[in-house]
């Protein structure tokens, strides 16, 4: 069975909550609905936007259950899973029915400060472990360590199960050498709505965005990759004239 893509547009869901602090989920159906609506290829709960690292075990599960309820099978579910304890993400992985979950968006180790071999080691092994495909998520602005091109190829080239990258360093340098030096298949997704169009126009595949919260259908149709998407041909020229 050949791996889902999330070209397009997905959605960084917000996790909405009450005054008291508890989650909200007659406004989280809301806004699952009103994604779906307007037309967003994929949903990703559970991101930095949905305030993963401070939610419960209970209350991710919670989230997860509730958005693969709502959403029918209608889009994709890229999960987000990730952490800066390899072991602890193993064992939740273990742990986890994944039974309507399309693919898992784990975000590099933050905090611990990885060197490259060690960002390399801790993607492998989840890799290797995960029943699902693997998106790596590089946000050195939130994460404290900024992830390589060369540590991003790399393990796109050895680990079959790591299918793509949502790649929010803010540097079309890296986008350009991504996009130049993928296998085939292998996806750069923006992490970045501010970003989406100059990394649409090297040839990425989409955008995992913030903004499409609150404006889904707008978003969807700015990213329409049957409109705005150039081909990889034109990603390798723009990459050797930047190298010039």
């Amino acid at each position: 069975m050949s791996a889902p893509r999330f070209s397009g547009t997905g959605v960084a869901l917000v996790t909405p909550f009450h005054k008291d602090g508890s989650i909200d989920f007659k406004g989280f159906k809301k806004l699952i609905d009103r994604c779906i609506d307007g037309k967003v290829d994929y949903l990703v709960p559970l991101g930095t936007t949905g305030e993963s690292v401070t939610l419960t075990q209970d209350e991710r599960r919670a989230v997860m259950e509730f958005t693969i309820e709502v959403t029918e099978k209608r889009v994709p579910i890229m999960m987000g899973l990730g952490g800066n304890n390899t072991v602890e993400l193993l064992r939740l992985m273990e742990q986890f029915d994944f039974d309507g979950v399309d693919a898992v968006l784990s975000v590099s180790p933050y905090y611990n400060k990885p060197s490259q071999r060690g960002i390399y080691q801790h993607y492998k092994m989840i890799a290797n472990n995960c029943p699902l495909p693997v998106v790596l998520y590089n946000v050195p602005g939130r994460t404290g360590s900024n992830m390589d091109a060369q540590t991003t190829l790399d393990l796109a080239h050895e680990c079959k199960n790591i299918i793509g990258i949502k790649e929010a360093s803010g540097s079309i340098e890296k986008v350009m050498q991504l996009i130049a030096d993928r296998p085939k298949n292998f996806m750069v997704i923006s992490g970045d709505d501010i970003l989406a169009l100059p990394m649409l126009a090297c040839g990425a595949d989409g955008l995992v965005s913030v903004i499409a919260n609150a404006f889904p259908k707008d978003t969807a149709e700015m990213v329409d990759r049957k409109s705005t998407r150039l081909n990889s041909s034109h990603a390798n020229i723009s990459y050797a004239v930047f190298c010039l």
